[in-house]
């Protein structure tokens, strides 16, 4: 199964949840500084910026990534 990798750029995110209300199986807000963090399981190397996820959530992904309104978050074909 094809994978996506996912990126936020965290020093551009804004903290405005609208990843995480699109897209919760994927994004979540870090309770310690407000911003947008991949979900712990899907997280590569423990990083809260970037992450790899099933095709299956790539409609999910590409959702939030394309609603942020400040372009924090990429989503592309591994």
């Amino acid at each position: 199964m094809a994978k996506v990798k996912i990126t936020i750029d965290r020093n551009t995110c804004i903290g405005c949840g609208v990843c995480a209300n699109l897209c919760p199986d994927v994004f979540e807000l870090n309770p310690n500084d407000g911003k947008s963090s991949i979900v712990e399981k899907f997280r590569v190397g423990g990083d809260l910026g970037a992450g790899e996820v099933d095709e299956s959530l790539e409609e999910c992904a590409n959702s939030a990534a394309g609603s942020c309104p400040v372009s924090a978050i990429k989503a592309e074909k591994a």
